[in-house]
């Protein structure tokens, strides 16, 4: 679990912090103020925070081929918003404890999706849901060498049996990926993200 305290910062006063709920995620509900543009003090006000920490996405694809590999699995939450809730996304994950954010960027893409990272290229650190978790993410563009996948596209299942993971390992052209994202059919941020990132990369190629 990530550490629950609040960093100090010049503008805000941390007035009390109460953990509601601590179990896959921690919620706090913290009483703040802070100085306003206008240097009023605005507050005290009440919030509750999700508390999940650092998290990684990378989006492997293989130079020679042009293939991308992304992975397709259920989002409980997704379904709650009323969205088709059979995702397709990067591979990712949160980082665990002191890992440093490139290990963890290996290691999730060897168990999301089989692949051994060659290179890391990074694109930025995000955060998801500002409103209401304090969840960042770092997004990677991984090189790798993807195999040739069948007609379906998938490579394989994979998942962590005690998180109760099913996915299903996707290899696709970067121009269908890319249609995806333009269609629609990608709804996640960070695939998102990920994919318009590789997409200005060969933009620049082909730029010379």
């Amino acid at each position: 679990m990530a550490d629950l305290t609040f960093p100090p910062h010049p503008s805000v006063a941390i007035e009390t912090v109460e953990t509601v709920w601590h179990g896959r995620t921690a919620v706090q509900r913290v009483r703040y103020s802070l100085a306003g543009f206008d240097g009023r003090r605005v507050g005290p006000a009440e919030w509750e925070v999700v508390r999940r920490g650092r998290a990684v996405a990378v989006l492997p694809h293989d130079p020679r081929t042009r293939r991308v590999v992304l992975i397709e699995q259920f989002r409980l939450p997704a379904l709650a918003a009323g969205l088709d809730p059979m995702l397709i996304e990067a591979a990712a994950g949160l980082v665990d404890g002191e890992e440093d954010e490139e290990g963890a960027a290996r290691r999730e893409t060897l168990e999301e999706t089989g692949l051994a990272v060659t290179a890391l290229e990074p694109v930025g650190r995000f955060i998801l849901t500002p409103g209401i978790a304090d969840e960042t993410i770092r997004v990677f563009l991984a090189e790798a060498e993807i195999p040739e996948p069948p007609a379906d596209g998938m490579l394989r299942l994979a998942g962590v049996a005690h998180e109760h993971e099913h996915i299903r390992v996707l290899a696709v052209a970067e121009d269908l990926a890319f249609a995806w994202l333009e269609t629609g059919r990608i709804v996640n941020a960070t695939t998102a993200i990920a994919l318009q990132a590789l997409r200005i990369r060969r933009l620049r190629e082909k730029a010379g």
